[in-house]
């Protein structure tokens, strides 16, 4: 029972630490909202158009892609670094890891994910 003492106190913890501080904001925040306060701020222009508009799903397929051989260098980086003490099972497995990464990448440039058209 006195493990989970620790858990518990971690969750609280960390529902204290966040709630506090939107508290913290609302109350001692600025409180004398004005409309220019309450207009959209876009590096000291004008704003132009609707806030809402819609963007091509290319610009989050790209992202995605982004992220996924971003994500990936941080699973290759554990296994570089202990490459030398891995048996040859370990090598195939990230031979193979790299290759289906390949693909992806063949597939993405082949269907034009990657062009920003």
């Amino acid at each position: 029972m006195n493990e989970w003492i620790y858990v518990a106190l971690f969750i609280i913890v960390g529902l204290i630490i966040p709630i506090g501080a939107i508290l913290a904001g609302f109350i001692f925040g600025p409180k004398k909202p004005n409309p220019v306060k309450q207009s959209t701020y876009e590096c000291g222009i004008e704003p132009v158009g609707e806030a809402w508009m819609q963007f091509k799903a290319q610009y989050y397929i790209f992202v995605l892609v982004f992220l996924v051989f971003d994500v990936e260098a941080v699973f290759l980086f554990p296994w570089a670094v202990k490459l030398g003490h891995l048996g040859l099972y370990a090598v195939i497995e990230g031979i193979i890891f790299v290759a289906i990464l390949v693909v992806g990448l063949v597939y993405t440039w082949r269907k034009g994910m990657l062009e920003w058209a």
